[in-house]
């Protein structure tokens, strides 16, 4: 039998013939032509003022924290429901996390209970717009700007998903994007930093080239260069940029894709879901998502890791997501404990994602609904 992975990369054909011509021309240590296209297409297709590829999304949330003077006894609130660079961005800076819990519906930052959290210490809102569905950015925009507290968007999995006709990663001050290969769009490894307020531009220039200002000594601003500011290696390579140019280009090829496997297992799940007890995913009707995974809530843990068992033995990867951070070592260190988030608490027990690839086939989209068909005909 055919295994079905849980996610697979994919090419759109022109990665290798950018990745060779970036070979031949030498543009191999980042910064370079083909780095500069993927700058200039994404700025001008979100309508952002400047564009910053790096290593990764995790590497694009340590710039923010470093341009935010992010400091010890600072506090940035996080949702606890989140992958741990999200935090950990931060805590390297010294700060201290304060856990919000999430929605129950679209699994995102609870902004009902943001203003209860924000202390005079509190410097940044962190929301993560999850499964590419928007966070209600309005609210969240309100409380922080009515506080002064900056907003940086953790968009890692919903690059040109909308919310109310605005990109997500362009509303905050900063946005941060994910290349990773199990996203939407990939060079296997890599990021991206928006700078949506132009005040960041210069010194997140500096901060990515180990805080020095060899950007302007290239654009010939200034005649050398030489230590300016704290900073880091944060350029991805150019290979990585031609593979990843490649993937940008094809993206509403991609985009159709995703929004098709997206569409089918909701459609045939739809009806049966109620019948099984389980809950789809829920996207307001103003939020336009990124098609960037499909979940489903069980009733119980234990449901869960049975079904991932019987998709396991017919040969279907599927897999659980985060777990609360609030509980984690590190977590608990930080003063999270049980019943904190119970939301969170509750949804990372239940949740399962499905196989979700952009060459995934509706056969084997099929094959993932008959053997849930056959899971609950024999519990019933």
């Amino acid at each position: 039998m055919t295994q079905i992975p849980f996610s697979r990369p994919f090419t759109v054909g022109k990665e290798f013939q950018y990745i060779q011509q970036t070979i031949e021309n030498m543009d191999l240590s980042g910064d370079g032509a083909i780095t500069h296209k993927c700058h200039q297409l994404l700025e001008e297709s979100l309508g952002v003022p400047k564009v910053l590829l790096t290593t990764s999304c995790t590497h694009a949330l340590e710039m923010a924290a470093l341009l935010l003077n992010i400091k010890p006894g600072d506090e940035v609130i996080v949702p606890s429901f989140t992958f741990v660079s999200t935090v950990n961005a931060f805590v390297l800076r010294g700060a201290k996390p304060v856990f919000i819990d999430i929605r129950p519906d679209t699994l995102n930052l609870n902004e009902e209970k943001l203003e209860s959290l924000i202390t005079p210490r509190t410097q940044a809102i962190i929301p993560v717009h999850y499964a590419g569905v928007a966070c209600e950015m309005d609210a969240i925009l309100d409380i922080a700007k009515g506080d002064n507290i900056a907003v940086i968007e953790d968009n890692a999995h919903g690059l040109f998903a909308r919310y109310k006709g605005k990109y997500l990663g362009t509303m905050g001050c900063l946005g941060t994007q994910s290349f990773h290969e199990t996203k939407n769009f990939t060079c296997g490894e890599g990021g991206a930093l928006l700078i949506n307020d132009p005040q960041y531009i210069e010194r997140a220039e500096i901060i990515r080239e180990k805080g020095t200002n060899r950007s302007r000594f290239y654009r010939g601003q200034v005649d050398k260069y030489s230590w300016m500011d704290i900073g880091s290696s944060y350029l991805p390579s150019g290979i990585l940029a031609a593979f990843l140019y490649a993937q940008l280009e094809a993206r509403e090829q991609i985009q159709h894709k995703r929004q098709r496997i997206w569409e089918y297992y909701y459609r045939n799940l739809r009806d049966r879901a109620t019948q099984w007890g389980i809950r789809l995913p829920v996207v307001p009707e103003y939020c336009e998502q990124a098609y960037h995974m499909f979940y489903i809530l069980l009733p119980s843990y234990k449901e869960r890791k049975a079904l991932i068992s019987h998709f396991k033995e017919r040969g279907i990867s599927s897999v659980f997501h985060y777990l609360p951070l609030h509980l984690s070592k590190m977590g608990q260190d930080f003063g999270g404990k049980e019943g904190d988030c119970p939301v969170t608490e509750s949804v990372s027990d239940r949740l399962l994602r499905l196989p979700f690839y952009n060459s995934l086939t509706e056969a084997d989209q099929r094959r993932v609904i008959a053997a849930m068909e056959e899971f609950y005909a024999a519990r019933s």
